[in-house]
């Protein structure tokens, strides 16, 4: 008997550090790795940088829920970086999917 596919709700986070700042916002970056992890409800939390534009950053994140990334985004490792991303940081993209069967 085949159960249902779970559906997660997923953020794809684009990040693009400002011209110089490219190793600062990936080390910083680095480090919410494992906290989020560590988040109620984080299934996957994986970074990714752009093999041709330096200073691209982008997470692909999939939680249980809406809430549960909520959640997330009021830790206090994610506010440490939103707080450290001021100067560092040119532009951020949030994106809000859901997976479809």
């Amino acid at each position: 008997m085949n159960e249902p596919t779970p559906k997660y709700f997923t953020i794809v986070a684009r990040i693009q550090a400002k011209d110089g700042c490219e190793a600062a916002v990936a080390t910083e970056l680095h480090k919410l790795l494992e906290p989020s992890r560590r988040d109620k409800g984080c299934i996957d939390y994986d970074m990714h940088a752009g093999l041709e534009s330096p200073g691209l950053f982008v997470f692909y994140e999939n939680w249980e829920s809406k809430g549960h990334w909520e959640a997330h985004m009021e830790s206090a490792h994610l506010k440490e970086w939103q707080e450290t991303a001021i100067g560092l940081v040119e532009d951020v993209e949030l994106m809000e999917l859901e997976k479809i069967e």
